[in-house]
């Protein structure tokens, strides 16, 4: 069997007497995505943080292909090929689009860059900004201040940035927050086009969007894994509709 592009063992997180994430496992193969949902307050933010480096694990482990990468802060993660978007867009609003992506390009790199040489000068940085914004279907933005674009454009630049960085997973955390019908129905389009060449680990609330694009779904519970399959055995689990999604998703099934 071909190695998982991310494998996550028995991971847990405590803080002090309260356990946010219990003995969680899962692996997303590239080519495929991998949604987690459950209530709030089940652990799935706290998940997302412990696969970017912004947490580090009490026990458990995670390998990025045959990488353990369960002690590495998070630039050293980006650079060994994990991306991630977070709930609250993340960018720098007062800066044009291209300097958004050209910076996230940037932090890949393992050196520092001569201070008194003009960024536009590292042509493969540049253009390395520029495939990511041509990814996302923001090219035609590309001088725009970043803070001047809509909510939606800016959940793409956010996407864009973590492609700058070249990575093999991406961690996106309910990237559809807050949109209207037609920038949600964007994203899912983008995040169609994004499964074809990265493992993804999604954490969404948005039920419709995650039934149609995982090929696995996670249920968590107060930290811990109630149930793992395809979107059909998930569906028809009574232990989920119970847990979470209730009577109404049942009517849908």
């Amino acid at each position: 069997m071909t190695e998982p592009a991310l494998k996550v063992s028995a991971l847990t997180k405590r803080f002090g007497g309260l356990t946010a994430v219990s003995n969680v496992s899962l692996q997303i193969a590239k080519g495929t995505l991998h949604a987690v949902i459950g209530p709030n307050g089940a652990g799935k933010s706290t998940l997302i943080h412990l696969l970017s480096g912004d947490l580090l694990p009490s026990s458990g482990s995670i390998h990025l292909g045959a990488r353990d990468i369960s002690g590495l802060p998070p630039d050293q993660r980006s650079r060994a090929g994990i991306g991630r978007s977070y709930q609250k867009t993340n960018i720098f609003p007062t800066f044009s689009v291209l300097e958004n992506c050209r910076l996230a390009a940037q932090s890949r790199e393992p050196h520092a860059f001569n201070l008194f040489r003009p960024a536009s000068a590292y042509r493969a940085i540049t253009e390395t900004a520029e495939q990511a914004l041509v990814a996302v279907g923001l090219q035609h933005r590309a001088q725009f201040s970043a803070g001047f674009m809509s909510h939606g454009e800016q959940r793409q630049l956010e996407i864009a940035m973590s492609l700058a960085g070249k990575p093999q997973v991406l961690l996106l955390d309910e990237p559809l927050a807050g949109m209207g019908t037609e920038e949600a129905e964007n994203m899912v389009r983008l995040l169609h086009e994004l499964i074809k060449d990265h493992a993804v680990l999604l954490v969404e609330h948005d039920m419709d969007a995650v039934f149609a694009l995982a090929d696995v779904l996670t249920v968590m519970v107060n930290g811990c894994v109630l149930e793992s399959g395809t979107p059909e055995q998930i569906r028809n689990s009574p232990a989920v509709q119970r847990a979470y999604l209730g009577h109404e998703e049942n009517e849908h099934a």
